[in-house]
């Protein structure tokens, strides 16, 4: 329901909402939005200047008097305005409104139809709880039936029954509990997917910025911003972690070389009253594993431990074999945190790796370090364990299997951004398919600063076209997930038929979709957002190696 009777905006959002997939009605006034929403709703969509002198009373009291399964959400178009009867006024508002989203002004149809989008979802798993408290009901009343019909006759059997019901009702709570971490996986996921592609155009252009500016206060400003664009990626890795949807690269690690290595690391992290021991045992066994994830996992479990021992005390990181139990187990090896702090109710085991759960003070931290470590050790094969008490300490161990490859150096390599004068294939001609207006720029402006010639088709079906009217390209550059029933790998299969041999680089947001759909096992995958340097290698990994190589590479 769309009620916004002051100027274009009602026809306007409208449209908007409707070109987006979803039908939309326009509300007149207060009395027509009253009786639509008696008769059902997915969302509401308003403006707050529509609400000014109008008696709520109305709507509030059938706000009030939803089934408690319900909860309809509103999403509320606000402005910047400051003033004191105002701000009182908007909070009247909220209050009556409940489940209220704010849209600030000046809007973006990508806001708008991610919000509504939300929203319906939102919506429709109200009446889903709905169904399942109706059948449930209906469950119950069946159930109490036979019960009151059988009492008298089969004692023995109606105390089977009572077991019975026991053991569902645990059955229907573990059911619950994984249908919430499976909707919080695929939450984050799709945060990560639109978050990427946001970060992409910050990062990317920022570089591109710098590259043609020389002021210092441009340049200034073009760092602050870029630190809070990796802050923003940060937790996305974070939330891809907990989803376990993040591409990890594994690779055979000295896992005693490797947390000796991060002694400076930890020593900056923790206070000077919080000591760090290493223990192993001889010859520890080698893990497979992503040295980055490794690294933020240790360093999530240790500033929890320091967090925890507010007076100081010791954090130990103990590394140990544990040879197979039997013909069916492997050899594992266990990483072990333990601190001396103040322990762990029950209550908060049972959710510590929930997602955005925290015990800390507000602003003292996101409660998605302990998601991280647990989406990590899970999407790395392991297992991860808790052992605390109040008062005693808390121990936190993921077990890995062994891994039978030596160990190699785990050091990164550094890249240099090259200029554009000293890319050898500057004069190839890159078609670029791309659906986001933004990200088609922005590439598009970072591949001519390497020296290509560029032109972009925005779907696959017209990069099809396009490759039969224009000839030659010499590489193809393409977003993985597009609309029009064809993705970017599809489309390299088809290209490859025409031109056997043709390069083909793969961008992707979302980790995950490219890597199911990947045509190749393991390949390296490279997501948004990501740098010049790193396009600029892809680009030139793929001309290079094109002769020899059968499948796109992906980023």
């Amino acid at each position: 329901m769309v009620f916004a009777p002051v100027g274009r905006d009602g026809p306007v959002l409208r449209e908007v909402v409707a070109q987006a997939g979803f039908p939309a009605v326009t509300c007149s006034d207060l009395d027509h939005l009253l009786a639509a929403c008696s008769e059902g709703a997915g969302a509401v969509l308003l403006a707050e200047e529509a609400l000014f002198g109008k008696d709520l009373g109305g709507l509030a009291s059938w706000i009030a008097a939803q089934r408690p399964w319900s909860d309809l959400p509103f999403l509320l178009m606000t402005s910047k305005q400051e003033q004191i009867a105002i701000s009182n006024w908007r909070t009247d508002v909220l209050a009556k409104l409940q489940n209220v989203v704010l849209l600030e002004r000046p809007l973006q149809t990508m806001s708008v139809v991610a919000a509504v989008s939300a929203a319906l979802r939102a919506r429709r798993r109200q009446y889903e709880v709905r169904a399942l408290l109706e059948a449930r009901e209906r469950a119950a009343a069946e159930l109490e039936g036979i019960v009151e019909l059988r009492t008298s006759e089969l004692t023995a059997a109606n105390e089977s029954l009572r077991v019975q019901m026991g053991e569902r009702q645990r059955a229907e709570e573990d059911l619950r509990q994984a249908q919430k971490l499976d909707a919080l996986g695929q939450l984050t996921g799709g945060i990560a997917h639109d978050f990427n592609n946001l970060l992409m155009v910050i990062l990317g252009g920022l570089e591109s910025f710098e590259r043609s500016a020389d002021s210092k206060r441009r340049t200034r400003l073009l760092d602050a911003i870029k630190q809070a664009a990796q802050r923003g990626a940060s937790l996305t890795k974070q939330l891809l972690a907990f989803s376990r949807k993040q591409e990890l690269r594994p690779e055979p690690i000295d896992l005693l070389a490797k947390i000796e290595g991060m002694r400076d690391l930890l020593d900056r992290s923790l206070r000077g009253n919080v000591q760090v021991t290493v223990t192993a045992e001889p010859d520890i066994w080698p893990v497979d594993l992503d040295p980055t994830q490794l690294e933020l996992a240790i360093l999530n479990l240790a500033v929890n431990a320091r967090d925890a021992m507010p007076k100081g005390g010791t954090v130990d990181i103990k590394l140990e074999n544990v040879p197979s139990a039997g013909p069916e187990a492997g050899d594992l090896v266990m990483i072990s945190v333990s601190d001396t702090g103040s322990g762990m109710s029950d209550e908060v085991k049972a959710r510590a790796f929930e997602p955005f759960f925290t015990t800390k003070d507000v602003g003292s931290g996101s409660g998605l370090g302990l998601a991280q470590v647990h989406g990590f050790a899970k999407q790395s094969g392991g297992m991860i364990n808790i052992e605390s008490r109040i008062g005693s300490g808390t121990t936190i161990s993921i077990t890995l299997p062994r891994s039978r490859r030596a160990p190699g150096n785990n050091m990164p390599t550094a890249r240099v951004v090259p200029n554009r004068d000293s890319s050898p294939e500057g004069s190839n001609t890159i078609l670029l398919v791309e659906d986001d207006d933004s990200v088609a720029d922005l590439v598009g402006e970072m591949l001519s600063q390497l020296g290509y010639h560029v032109f972009r088709s925005p779907t696959a079906a017209a990069a099809l076209q396009a490759w039969a009217e224009r000839q030659p390209i010499d590489i193809v550059v393409s977003d993985v997930m597009m609309p029009g029933g064809m993705d970017g790998i599809e489309l390299s299969k088809r290209l490859r038929a025409l031109k056997g041999h043709l390069p083909v680089v793969l961008m992707s947001g979302y980790a995950e979709s490219a890597l199911l759909q990947s045509p190749v096992d393991h390949t390296p995958i490279l997501v948004k957002p990501f740098k010049l340097a790193e396009l600029d290698t892809a680009l030139r990994m793929a001309l290079s190696k094109a002769s020899a190589e059968t499948e796109p590479l992906l980023i």
